[in-house]
């Protein structure tokens, strides 16, 4: 079955999430740059002086075994930046063309 994995991350943080998820299992991505939102952990990331910063979103469509890998990479990049932000979302694909 075909996956959509979407990677949420801090933009300080891009060219370490993109080195490690090309070595991983990502071989084609969309990318989204300066997204805003606020999660738990990350806090808010609004691009403005209150709230600085933004997020960048990945989206990875991929066969079942290459999101299972993809999720381990992001993992541990969890245990490297933790509150700085990154996560993981596996949704299933029900249609590609």
């Amino acid at each position: 079955m075909n996956k959509m994995v979407m990677i949420t991350y801090n933009e300080a943080i891009d060219s370490d999430v993109m080195e490690v998820l090309e070595r991983c299992a990502m071989k084609n991505y969309t990318k989204i740059l300066g997204a805003f939102g606020k999660g738990n952990t990350s806090g808010t990331h609004l691009g403005n002086d209150i709230w600085p910063g933004r997020n960048n979103i990945l989206y990875i469509a991929c066969g079942e075994e290459d999101a299972k890998q993809i999720l381990c990479c992001i993992k541990e990049l969890r245990k490297k930046y933790g509150a700085e932000g990154v996560k993981a979302f596996v949704m299933s694909l029900e249609e590609m063309t």
